[in-house]
This record gives structure tokens, C-alpha cells and sequence, in this order.
């Protein structure tokens, strides 16, 4: 099978089920941003190289798969059988959450994205997962999309922020607190 078929060549891709649609449609917009999340997360994988952080993100990036698949279909003619998301992979980032929380200084100021580039990555990711947040949540407005998946898109973004936050502290990093001007 080849990598390109010249189907998009017009502006057009194919949705699972058949549909095509231009390629700026909200719902293009949606998968394309989780998978370009997906991807940054692998980035960020390899800059942290820790056993039990990759293990974690390997699961988020599967479950972003998921996310896409569904993303990806046509709600209506799709009769392609996807893998599912549950409600437990939301519990599994909150349990993530609330243990890495545990182990860093409670927050008491808003951070300013810095202090390490490992840091600044997750930073960056976690961004990105609030854009993929909103797109899903402008989508869902006109289209039917699994609830579990803006809930998980949530939650992730939480998470990022939390590891961002863990990973400062274990590199020593500097959070430096937002001083918003007095004057």
C-alpha cells in the first residue's frame, strides 16, 4: 500500500465511514491537533527518558490514538469498530495527578512557563492539549462527540501542567511566580 494516494491533493480527506471533507474542517482541526499532541508528547517522552514517566506518557499516547480514531470518523456512517475510552483512563490521569502532587510544594502563585527545557516542553504540550481541548469543544457544539473525550482532554492539560510542575522540582528548576505590574 502506498503512503499517498493523491485523494487530498484538492483539499479534500477522507473521514473512516467515507466522508470527505475540506481539510480545514473543524472536525480536520480536531484530530490534527491531537495528533500533533500525540507527537509532542513522544518529544516529550524522549527528553525525560524515565522508565515510569514514559510509561505513563506511552498510555496517554495511546489513548490520544483512541481519541483521534473517534475524531477521525464519521459519526453517523462510520461502521468501523474503534477501541473505546472509559471512564477509568480519566482515573488513571487523576490518580497520576493527585500522587505527583503530593510530592511538590503546594502552589501558591501562578508560574511562568521556564526554568528548564524539559520543563518549557511539557509546557508547550500542555497548550497544545488546551487547543485540541477547545477544538474538540467547538465541534462538539455541532456534532455528536463522546463526552469522555473533552473530559480526558481536560484532565490531560491538568496533568501536563502537574508533571510540568513535578519535573521543575526535581531538576531544581526555577518556578518563577507571575508579579503582575502595580503600576
Amino acid at each position: 500500500m502506498k503512503v499517498y494516494t493523491k485523494k487530498g491533493d484538492k483539499g479534500t480527506t477522507g473521514l473512516i465511514g467515507g466522508t470527505r471533507l475540506p481539510k480545514h474542517h473543524i472536525r480536520i482541526e480536531s484530530y490534527g491537533t491531537v495528533d500533533e499532541l500525540n507527537s509532542y508528547i513522544g518529544l516529550l517522552r524522549d527528553l525525560i527518558n524515565e522508565d515510569s514517566k514514559s510509561e505513563v506518557l506511552i498510555e496517554i499516547q495511546d489513548r490520544l490514538f483512541t481519541i483521534g480514531s473517534h475524531l477521525a470518523a464519521d459519526p453517523v456512517k462510520s461502521k468501523m469498530t474503534l477501541p473505546e475510552l472509559y471512564e477509568s483512563d480519566i482515573t488513571f490521569l487523576e490518580n497520576h495527578i493527585d500522587a505527583m502532587d503530593a510530592e511538590i510544594p503546594p502552589m501558591k502563585f501562578f508560574v511562568l512557563p521556564g526554568g528548564n527545557v524539559i520543563v518549557s516542553q511539557c509546557h508547550v504540550a500542555r497548550c497544545i492539549c488546551r487547543r485540541a481541548e477547545r477544538l474538540v469543544a467547538q465541534l462538539s457544539e455541532s456534532e455528536p462527540v463522546n463526552p469522555l473525550i473533552s473530559a480526558y482532554m481536560n484532565r490531560l492539560s491538568d496533568y501536563l501542567f502537574v508533571l510540568s510542575r513535578k519535573l521543575a522540582h526535581e531538576l531544581n528548576a526555577t518556578e518563577t511566580p507571575w508579579k503582575p505590574r502595580t503600576h
